[in-house]
């Protein structure tokens, strides 16, 4: 069959010379992936009977494996599946294969180059969202049956793990692969080294926080759990949400715990909230000064320093102004992007103080976007705390996205010309090395033109900026707590044991555990005409289906019964008219009668008589 996705068709593909078979095999290809966007629901968000997503990430995986531009789209489609597709337990075996393809990617051929390439960032972003996946099914404990897949995995991360001195110097990569390390090593503790899934033995001080499985029930940390009853509240417009994030302030100090996977799922999902509601935001801003002032705190005492190590805490601030800049560009509302950016202290001139130098120290008042940058900038130095400039640098790196992202916004061109400001000031002023090189790994990954992994170079194509930030996988993963720990009757996050059932049968169970999205419609496309082609709400459930086609078929008899009456109307106007005409000739015709009888004239009122009948008069 020709349009199977076989190895000889992409090593024919990769090493013919002849350009009419090149060609030929192209276009193979070339309907190859549109078959494979289909099986994915770009446009549906992974909903509709033509999916069948893991079918479709195994067929992406592979045609990653051409040369040029095949390989970008390839790997195009791939992320922006990861960050959209609902879970599902059937995900799991094709989850550990693009994880084992991307572990291989990276291991084999990215540290065998000499430089540093656009499609490695690209990898390790995809590797950030299927570990982020794989975590979410290890948190309710489907891994149980795949622990042959987690062994596979293993050399590829121990390999992985000795690539702090090729990343170091590129946070935007290096945090996405800690995230890697981390979640593979909590997976192998809780699956392969454990007698039970999410037991908890012992008080030791990396065990502090981990989840337990305690009798059907989840014991998970507190911080995380008001998060998530934050986000539920706001899904229900309840009443209880300002209660709520008043409890979430007394939980802060959990955010300073070493085992940081559980802050960075925090920051997720109160930073989904954030898109929609402004006290979550501000809660989200005062969480985050909290935690970054005692970092900054503890790491300038030098015996607080020895008693307590936050290496890690580098990575909590790179993770927050990656959800920032998301809320920058997604949030619901102008209000909540302009203040995500701005503040709350509206100060006019907080851009134009951002390089000024003050004897002063320093002082972290609010971490917004611009405060953030104010702080950073003020604090760096050639042996400055690694919390300062990967932070600086992460804002750096994001500044020129959010530049990307807005152009061609006419809407958006005063924050854009802001952005420019700052950029061209970076430019200028900064000495650092580091935050240049941000700006130039952003604008390669933007405007990528080399493939690392082939002999030659190729140009991206237009979309490729749709790509370069996740919009829903925080939207999937809030949803997907919040089902777990507020469990209601008719709504599940996905099965935790893989049905019996019939394949087609199991299509229409899961479009009816597909929970309706009421609220989160407009939790990642701003409301803009420029962006209304983006897809912004999953595909319809029957229900809304049914509602929408009788919505229009009752427009449409109304419309026909509004021309009727319309005609109606029409013909009764131009019946009164003739009526109208007919009574004033009537009215006339009496009055002329009359005129008659009395003067005994035919002429009209204020008419001469004719010539013949006023000779008569003057002889």
């Amino acid at each position: 069959q020709p349009f199977l996705i076989t190895r000889e068709l992409i090593l024919r593909y990769n090493h013919t010379q002849n350009l009419r078979e090149k060609e030929y095999l192209r276009e193979i290809i070339r309907k190859n992936i549109l078959r494979c966007k289909r099986k994915l629901g770009l446009k549906t968000l992974g909903s509709g009977k033509h999916v069948n997503i893991s079918t479709g990430w195994i067929e992406a995986t592979y045609l990653a494996q051409c040369k040029g531009d095949i390989q970008e789209d390839a790997l195009n489609m791939l992320y922006a599946s990861l960050d959209h597709a609902p879970f599902d337990y059937d995900q799991l075996p094709a989850l550990f294969f693009v994880a084992e393809s991307v572990l291989y990617r990276l291991c084999c051929d990215a540290f065998i180059k000499t430089y540093l390439y656009s499609v490695e960032m690209k990898l390790a972003k995809i590797g950030y969202l299927v570990f982020l996946r794989l975590f979410i099914f290890c948190f309710h404990g489907c891994l149980a049956d795949f622990k042959e897949h987690l062994l596979r995995l293993r050399p590829y991360l121990q390999a992985l793990s000795l690539s702090e001195d090729t990343y170091y110097k590129y946070p935007n990569i290096f945090s996405n692969v800690a995230f890697i390390l981390k979640t593979s090593e909590i997976m192998y503790e809780r699956v392969l080294f454990s007698e039970s899934t999410f037991s908890h033995k012992g008080n030791t001080e990396d065990d502090e926080n981990v989840y337990s499985y305690i009798k059907g029930g989840y014991e998970v940390d507190h911080l995380l759990w008001h998060c998530v009853a934050v986000w539920s509240c706001v899904q229900n417009n309840s009443r209880k949400l300002n209660n709520v994030l008043e409890h979430l302030k007394f939980q802060k100090t959990q955010l300073l715990k070493k085992y940081w996977l559980d802050s960075a799922l925090t920051l997720l999902v109160l930073g989904e909230a954030s898109k929609l509601n402004m006290a979550c935001l501000k809660a989200l801003m005062d969480l985050v000064t909290y935690f970054i002032s005692s970092i900054m705190f503890a790491q300038n005492q030098e015996e607080s320093y020895k008693d307590n190590d936050f290496s890690w805490a580098w990575i909590i601030v790179y993770i927050y102004i990656t959800i920032l800049t998301e809320i920058c560009l997604y949030a619901a509302t102008s209000d909540l992007r302009k203040t995500a950016f701005i503040g709350f202290c509206n100060c006019k001139s907080s851009e134009k103080n951002i390089y000024t130098k003050s004897e002063e120290k320093p002082i972290l008042r609010e971490a917004s976007f611009l405060g953030l940058l104010k702080y950073f900038s003020s604090e760096i130095s050639e042996n400055c705390n690694h919390v300062i400039w990967t932070g600086y640098y992460g804002l750096v790196y994001n500044l020129v996205r959010l530049s990307w992202e807005l152009r061609g916004d006419e809407e958006e061109d005063g924050l854009r010309n802001i952005i420019w400001q700052i950029l061209q000031k970076t430019r200028h002023s900064e000495k650092d090395e580091r935050i240049h090189i941000a700006i130039k790994i952003a604008q390669a990954e933007l405007n990528d033109t080399t493939d690392p992994f082939t002999s030659y170079g190729t140009k991206v194509s237009s979309n490729v900026g749709d790509e370069t930030s996740s919009k829903y996988i925080g939207w999937r993963i809030a949803n997907t707590l919040s089902k777990l720990f507020f469990p209601s009757i008719d709504a599940r996050a996905f099965p935790l044991m893989k049905p019996a059932t019939k394949r087609d049968q199991m299509k229409y169970q899961k479009k009816k555990e597909e929970p309706t999205k009421k609220k989160v419609l407009c939790i990642t496309v701003r409301e803009h005409p420029s962006k209304s082609e983006l897809p912004m709400f999953p595909y319809p459930d029957l229900f809304t289906r049914v509602d929408k086609e009788l919505a229009r078929i009752v427009d449409h008899h109304w419309q026909e019964e509004l021309k009727i009456r319309q005609e109606e109307d029409a013909i009764c106007e131009a019946e009164a008219l003739k009526d109208k005409e007919l009574k004033e000739k009537n009215h006339f015709r009496e009055v002329m009668k009359k005129r008659e009888e009395k003067l005994h004239k035919t002429t009209k009122p204020y008419e001469l008589p004719s010539r013949t009948e006023a000779i008569p008069v003057e002889k």
